[in-house]
C-alpha cells in the first residue's frame, strides 16, 4: 500500500483496493500501475501476496481440522473421566466430604440441578477456589480406604495407558494424586497407631486428592449437562454433596 501511495500517487483507499484485488487475483483493470517501479512492486505483490494468501488458507484449514480432532479427543477423554468417577471418584468424594469439617460451606453450591446455567457452574467453581478442604487422616478409616484403592489399582493403571490422558491438565494430576495415595497406604504394614507426623503426611495426601477431585467433578458435571442429559440425570441422583440425593426416580409434585 505504501509503495502504491508513494510511487503511483494513489490514495490510501485506492492503494488498499489495488492490493486486495491483486492478491485475490481478481484484477478488475480499473486501477493498474503506470510507472516502472509500480509494475515491479505489483510483481512483488503477486508473488508474495498470492503465496501468503494460499498459505493462510491452508493454515486455517489445518486449524479447523485440528480443532475438530481435538474436540473428538476431549469427548473420548471425558468418557474416560466418567468411568473414573463411576469406579473411584464418586466414592472417594462421598468419603472425603463426610470428613471435611468445612464441607457445609460448599455443599449448598454443589447441589447441581438441571436448571443450572453457565453462571451457576462458574459461581460454584469460584467458591471451590476459596475452599481449603483440609482432611485429618485420623478421622478416615484408612484401612478401608486402602482396601478400596488397592481393588481399583489395575483399573487406574489402565487409565494411564491411554495417551489422551496427558492432554487433560486437570484430570492427569488428579489421577497421579489418587495413585500416589494408594501407594502410600499400601506401603505401610499397619495403618493404626502411626506417629503424628505420619498421620499429618497422609492428611496432606488425602487433602491433595480431595482438592483436585472436587473441581474436576464439577467440570465433569458441566460436561454431562451440556452433552449427555441422561448421564447427567444419574449423576445428579448420586451427587455425593447432596444429602437428599437418591438414585431412585420419584415423581415430582407441582
Amino acid at each position: 500500500m505504501l509503495g502504491m501511495i508513494v510511487f503511483e500517487h494513489r490514495s490510501p483507499l485506492d492503494a488498499l483496493y489495488f492490493v486486495v484485488v491483486t492478491i485475490a487475483t481478481v484484477g478488475f483493470g480499473d486501477i493498474y500501475p503506470e510507472t516502472a517501479i509500480g509494475k515491479l512492486l505489483t510483481i512483488g505483490i503477486i508473488l508474495v501476496g498470492v503465496g501468503c494468501f494460499v498459505g493462510l488458507a491452508a493454515t486455517a484449514l489445518d486449524l479447523m481440522i485440528e480443532n475438530r480432532e481435538r474436540g473428538i479427543r476431549m469427548r473420548n477423554l471425558n468418557m474416560i473421566i466418567g468411568v473414573f468417577f463411576s469406579e473411584v471418584g464418586t466414592r472417594l468424594l462421598r468419603c472425603f466430604s463426610s470428613h471435611d469439617p468445612a464441607a457445609d460451606q460448599i455443599r449448598a453450591v454443589l447441589v447441581v440441578s438441571d436448571a443450572w446455567s453457565e453462571e451457576d457452574f462458574s459461581r460454584a467453581a469460584a467458591v471451590l477456589q476459596a475452599h481449603a478442604g483440609t482432611i485429618d487422616s485420623r478421622s478416615v478409616d484408612l484401612r478401608k480406604l486402602e482396601v478400596f484403592l488397592s481393588s481399583r489399582k489395575i483399573f487406574m493403571l489402565s487409565l494411564f495407558e491411554n495417551p489422551q490422558i496427558i492432554e487433560h491438565e486437570g484430570f492427569t494430576p488428579l489421577l497421579q494424586a489418587v495413585f500416589h495415595l494408594a501407594e502410600e497406604l499400601s506401603a505401610r504394614k499397619t495403618l493404626a497407631d502411626l506417629p503424628a507426623s505420619d498421620y499429618a503426611h497422609l492428611s496432606g495426601d488425602i487433602s491433595r486428592v480431595y482438592g483436585l477431585l472436587v473441581p474436576e467433578w464439577l467440570a465433569y458435571m458441566k460436561h454431562l449437562k451440556k452433552n449427555y442429559p441422561y448421564l447427567f440425570s444419574l449423576a445428579m441422583r448420586t451427587n455425593p454433596f447432596d444429602a437428599d440425593a437418591s438414585v431412585v426416580v420419584r415423581q415430582t409434585r407441582k
